[in-house]
C-alpha cells in the first residue's frame, strides 16, 4: 500500500518531515529514494528539526554517515558512493541501534537493509512541487502511515 501527497516548496517538505519525526522511535529506518534535486536532503533537514537536532544538517555524500543528536540520535547516510564496501560500514549497529536511520539511495544496498522499513520516494514535479510517496514495509510502518495526519503536518 502506498500513501501519496503533493508538497509545495521546501518549507512544506520540511514541515511534513518534522511532523513525521514526532512519530519515530529508536531503530526506525527511512529509506529515501529520488533523483538528484528531488528533496532528499531537504526532507532530512525537516526530520532533524522534528527530532530536535540543533545546527546544520547537510548531505553526507562524501562522509557516507553523519550523526546528529536530538530527542533520538539521527544517523543520516548517503550510500550512493559506497560500492562494494558496504560490509565494512557496520550498518547493523545503526539499523538496530538507539537512533533513527535515514538512508539516501537505499535501493543501492537493499540486500543489507532490514525487511521492515519505510521507503520514502520524492519526485520532482515542478520548480516548487514534489510528490512524496510513503511505502511501508512491516506492521510498524503500516500503522505509522495509517495514523499520519498530512493536513495537520503541512498546514493545509
Amino acid at each position: 500500500m502506498a500513501y501519496e501527497w503533493t508538497l509545495r516548496g521546501a518549507e512544506q517538505t520540511q514541515r511534513f518531515a518534522a511532523c513525521l519525526a514526532r512519530h519515530l522511535q529508536p531503530a526506525d529506518l527511512l529509506a529515501l529514494e529520488g533523483d538528484l534535486g528531488a528533496g532528499k536532503t531537504t526532507f532530512t533537514q525537516g526530520l532533524a528539526r522534528g527530532l530536535g537536532v540543533q545546527g546544520v544538517v547537510n548531505s553526507p555524500t562524501f562522509t557516507i554517515i553523519k550523526e546528529y543528536q536530538g530527542r533520538l540520535p539521527l544517523y543520516h547516510m548517503d550510500v550512493y558512493r559506497v560500492g562494494d564496501d558496504v560490509d565494512s560500514l557496520g550498518l547493523d549497529d545503526y539499523f538496530f541501534g538507539d537512533g533513527v536511520c535515514v538512508v539516501e539511495w537505499a535501493s543501492l544496498i537493499e540486500d543489507v537493509l532490514p525487511a521492515d522499513l519505510l521507503t520514502i520516494v520524492l519526485r520532482y514535479i515542478g520548480e516548487e512541487q514534489r510528490q512524496i510517496e510513503l511505502l511501508p514495509q512491516g506492521q510498524r510502518y503500516l500503522n505509522l502511515c495509517e495514523e499520519f495526519d498530512f493536513d495537520a503536518c503541512t498546514g493545509d
